[in-house]
């Protein structure tokens, strides 16, 4: 079971008719925490073009290895709110219709030829792009698709226009492409891909399948870790019921719906209401009422609640530390290898979700991010020091912004040292020991096992 305040969706192509304004125009960040506004920033909505710091480092430094996971873009509700008209989306992708991309056209012309394509298992049925008039549950929608455009995009700028990562003649074996079994993650993929690649060649595309949202390939028998998530999931439970708004907003809305309270928790209404609000469409109504912005904000607002209680209890980043260290060791050891002289693997892309990114984050001690949004991406840069080339050094960023010197294992370096990286061996260290040092053991399998005292 993997838990985490489950959030949600977006697009673009609804019925005129249904297109009220229901979000105020926000432009800067409010000073205290504003539930309206952090969901606006969950919607990611492509408007303005993005400023990033990816690519940033002394001249004398080189790029050699670029590590991206991203969530998937905006998606159509995953639970449907009882009783009420879903929202009315068209998932077809029309380049005419906003947000669009100058790349959507030729997008969609070439995901219709990749007959050439290599990809694991039930990958190769999956559908390439998003394209029914009425999204089923859980699609990418064209704004989803607009968002991995966008940044791939961004990233080929920096990372092959400016640092040349890939040259024109790049081949098969510098990718490394691994993605959930998901349409929505796999076309995020596709999507981000052909915006980036020099030249994006079906024959070259090899896209690994990954079963686990953690990402833990072979590793993934782990009872503590289990352990934590149950823990985890009992405070979110008592949290809950301690807040007496939130229970009068669910009684409320349970009576619009004409369904029993727990019937409509069950149902997960913030994941389909956030649909309605990143996209702009009124919220649903019935005989007996509507739903309205102060039923979203109570609910809204509790989940960024939970998510500051979570940081503080610490039950969750316990989980993150276990749930994430086969992926994280994955990283490194690529990572070292490529230090050493390998040039295989230089662009590695996961595919993923929230459920994925959120307890990397924890784990290596962010925890000033934001919840990922639609399309986040969490990038791991490898550089060298070309005045001492044995020398390597990591930055990692989130949404642009570099959070390098956020992380446990790289805040002390920051105050001693004058460069603007932290020392591959930091990050080593952290994954194949220190990770494991709160758990009083010094391996994976270990603190897998290991009862707390």
């Amino acid at each position: 079971v993997h838990l985490i305040p489950v959030n949600p969706i977006k697009e673009d192509g609804l019925n005129p008719k249904s297109r009220k304004r229901i979000m105020p125009d926000l432009l800067t960040e409010p000073p205290a925490i504003d539930p309206v506004y952090e969901a606006r920033v969950y919607c990611n909505i492509p408007t303005i073009a993005e400023r990033s710091m990816e690519g940033h480092a002394p001249h004398y430094f080189k790029l050699v290895s670029v590590q991206v996971l991203i969530r998937h873009g905006d998606r159509y509700p995953l639970y449907a709110i009882p009783k009420t008209k879903r929202p009315d989306i068209d998932c077809t992708l029309q380049p005419s219709r906003k947000p669009s991309h100058p790349q959507l056209e030729a997008f969609i012309k070439h995901m219709s030829k990749g007959s050439a394509a290599q990809m694991d298992g039930t990958l190769s049925s999956l559908p390439r792009y998003p394209s029914h008039s009425f999204c089923e549950m859980g699609e990418l929608t064209q704004t989803g698709i607009v968002q991995h455009l966008r940044n791939g995009q961004l990233l080929r700028e920096i990372y092959i226009n400016k640092h040349k990562l890939l040259l024109s003649d790049w081949t098969a074996k510098q990718l490394y492409l691994e993605t959930t079994g998901k349409s929505r993650t796999l076309q995020s993929a596709l999507a981000l891909l052909y915006s980036f690649l020099p030249d994006f060649d079906w024959k070259k595309i090899y896209m690994r399948h990954q079963w686990s949202t953690i990402f833990c390939s072979g590793s993934c028998d782990c009872p503590m870790r289990n352990h934590y998530l149950e823990e985890e999931q009992r405070r979110q439970y008592s949290l809950r019921v301690k807040n007496n708004d939130l229970e009068k907003i669910y009684v409320d809305m349970a009576k619009i719906v004409g369904i029993p309270t727990r019937q409509l928790r069950a149902s997960n209404p913030i994941d389909s209401l956030l649909c309605y609000f990143c996209h702009n469409v009124s919220f649903p109504c019935t005989k007996t009422g509507c739903i309205g912005m102060e039923h979203f904000k109570v609910i809204k607002r509790h989940q960024l609640e939970d998510e500051r209680e979570r940081q503080e209890k610490k039950l969750y980043f316990l989980y993150a530390l276990l749930a994430t260290h086969p992926l994280l060791n994955q990283t490194v050891n690529r990572l070292q290898r490529i230090a050493e002289g390998k040039k295989e693997e230089v662009f590695v892309l996961y595919s993923a979700h929230d459920v994925t990114l959120s307890p990397v984050l924890s784990a290596l001690g962010i925890t000033e991010a934001r919840f990922p949004r639609f399309a986040a991406r969490l990038v791991f840069e490898l550089w060298q020091d070309g005045k001492r080339p044995k020398e390597h050094f990591i930055r990692i960023l989130y949404n642009g912004a570099d959070v390098t010197f956020q992380t446990s294992f790289c805040k002390d370096y920051y105050k001693r040292s004058s460069k603007p990286m932290c020392p591959l061996e930091k990050f080593v260290s952290f994954v194949k020991r220190d990770m494991f040092l709160v758990f009083n053991s010094t391996s994976y399998y270990d603190a897998c096992r290991r009862r707390p005292l």
